[in-house]
């Protein structure tokens, strides 16, 4: 079943807009956000639609998945992927109704400030920036894990200072240029995991050069390696790895027409969903041991599952492939939350919560003072995987993003309920969005319960760990991300934002920020810009055949 679009009729529109906006026009109440930010509208419905299929394609399932595996088996982390994937697609659906009304520089914090309070929104901006910097600092880390696979001559520091000013490259270049780079990176993620597919079943029903016809032999052993804390434990790995598909909240603010753009990123997210976490687990999990000591975190080599599944059947070619498809997943997520990061900065901004100068964009669109900062110290905080073990830089890394990233999916399914009760206590109706959810409100419920039981359950984690003692350092080092955020929230309230603990619904002023959308919408402009999109890609027509297959629409 599709979600419906649907153009509100004139008469929706607020009394001084009625006659000021011309057909085929879209507009903002009260002042243009790409304007006031100096940032450009420049990304088409093509670069959202491939950030959204691929954008968080990265170290969490190519290399994190091997820990999960360890820790879960088999059946630990298909389960735990299927209940992460559930909660990303619920957050999905809020984005799109919030996204294409209010498409924001960082959506979900004046979101949260607009519908739940703006200490929540202070604390959920910060702490989601903070998120990406570590996102940056673990990718760059992984960078030295992945290459060491072809070579362990050269330094782990110039690794990772080859590759941050790598990210950095393309993210100071044009916003368009970040576009390209991360359809082009999309794509080949996208295409590739094809071939891991159909090339693991070949090699799981023994047709590999081994000739070893695994099957679900692990399944049949041992399917939870470690019990229920065992699959516990897999959860935060499972949350980092799918941490990064709420970024076309982020991107809506520099489309064109995010009403034509974002529907078909979130009737995407069913692809991601089930060709890349998934199947791509099922298919580890039916070739790879859990108490394979390559494993990365093991004793071994520290490679990626996808990796040592070639290896062991033969196929080494295969297997240099998968790791360079590793690589460039590595680049493009770091380069994605630079992205995600500067944006969040220009959000905070606007909000009055990060000084004015991170507002400033150049006539590319490029805001500079929060690109900078962001790039810094994700890069500098990479530098950390020299003294310590990469598994344990990358565990630690992975276990504080996916709190915040708990956190800032909860606060998004909170804002969409609190957004529609206000829009009902005002009086208006489900039918005068420009677009609606079909799973209202029962996804927005779904994600938000369970990013709170898993935060409780993270908790617990870093009271009593797998495999170790309990410590303070060891709590504290899983857990500090939800400390770090209740001080931020309890400072906000305490100093600047003092009041109700919650906005007034009744009083939210629902058309400030928001963009008004005529019946024609651009269509024209946006059809030439998605033919134009599916000549120069074919990556691009393949998705959109096989979204059709999945009862979407691309």
């Amino acid at each position: 079943m599709a979600a419906t679009s649907v153009s509100p009729p004139e008469k929706y529109y607020p009394e001084e807009k009625r006659g000021s906006i011309a057909e085929g026009e879209v507009s903002s109440a009260d002042h243009d956000h790409g304007a006031e930010s100096e940032l450009q509208r420049l990304l088409s419905t093509r670069h959202l639609t491939m950030i959204a299929l691929g954008s968080s394609i990265g170290m969490g399932l190519w290399l994190g998945s091997g820990t999960s595996l360890s820790n879960g088996g088999p059946a630990g982390i298909f389960i735990g992927y299927i209940l992460a994937g559930s909660m990303i697609w619920s957050v999905s659906h809020s984005i799109g109704e919030m996204a294409i009304m209010y498409p924001l520089p960082s959506a979900y914090v004046q979101w949260t400030s607009k519908f739940i309070c703006p200490a929540a929104a202070f604390a959920l901006g910060w702490s989601y920036w903070f998120s990406y910097v570590i996102t940056i600092a673990n990718e760059l880390a992984a960078a030295h894990t992945v290459l060491s696979f072809w070579t362990t001559k050269v330094p782990t520091a110039a690794w990772i200072t080859i590759f941050w000013a790598v990210i950095v490259a393309i993210n100071v270049g044009a916003v368009t240029v970040f576009g390209e780079v991360e359809v082009v990176a999309s794509s080949i993620k996208f295409g590739w995991i094809f071939v891991v597919i159909i090339s693991m079943i070949v090699i799981s029903a023994g047709g590999a050069p081994n000739h070893d016809a695994v099957g679900f032999r692990y399944w049949n052993a041992e399917p939870f390696t470690n019990g229920f804390k065992g699959w516990l434990s897999v959860m935060p790995t499972c949350i980092f790895a799918m941490s990064g598909g709420e970024n076309s909240g982020l991107v809506a603010s520099e489309m064109r027409n995010p009403r034509r753009a974002v529907p078909r990123a979130v009737s995407s997210i069913w692809v991601r969903l089930a060709l890349f976490y998934l199947l791509g687990s099922l298919m580890i999990t039916i070739t790879v041991s859990p108490y394979n000591p390559d494993l990365f975190g093991g004793s071994g080599t520290n490679a990626s599952p996808f990796v040592i599944a070639y290896r062991d059947a033969g196929l080494e070619p295969l297997a240099h492939i998968m790791n360079a498809v590793i690589f460039i997943s590595v680049v493009s997520t770091g380069s994605i939350s630079g992205y995600g990061g500067s944006r969040t900065t220009v959000g905070l901004a606007q909000l009055n919560m990060a000084p004015k100068i991170f507002t400033r964009a150049d006539k590319t669109g490029r805001p500079w003072a929060g690109l900078t900062i962001t790039l810094l110290l994700g890069g500098a905080l990479a530098y950390l995987n020299v003294s310590e073990n990469g598994a344990n830089v990358f565990t630690w890394f992975s276990n504080l993003t996916s709190l915040f990233t708990l956190f800032g999916w909860g606060t998004i399914c909170l804002s969409h309920i609190r957004m529609r009760r206000a829009w009902a206590l005002q009086g208006r109706t489900p039918d005068m969005l420009p677009w609606r959810s079909w799973v209202f409100p029962y996804a927005a419920w779904w994600g938000f319960i369970w990013c709170v039981v898993l935060i409780c359950v993270e908790f617990y984690l870093s009271v009593w760990p797998l495999g170790e003692s309990p410590s303070v350092k060891t709590f504290f080092a899983n857990y500090v991300s939800i400390v770090l955020v209740i001080v931020l929230y309890l400072g906000a309230k305490i100093f600047y934002y003092r009041g109700p603990l919650l906005v007034d619904l009744k009083t939210v002023d629902l058309d400030k920020d928001r963009r008004f959308y005529v019946d024609a919408a651009a269509e024209d402009g946006e059809a030439d810009e998605r033919g134009l999109g599916e000549k120069k890609n074919p990556a691009v027509k393949a998705a959109k055949g096989v979204v059709k297959f999945f009862g979407g629409e691309l």
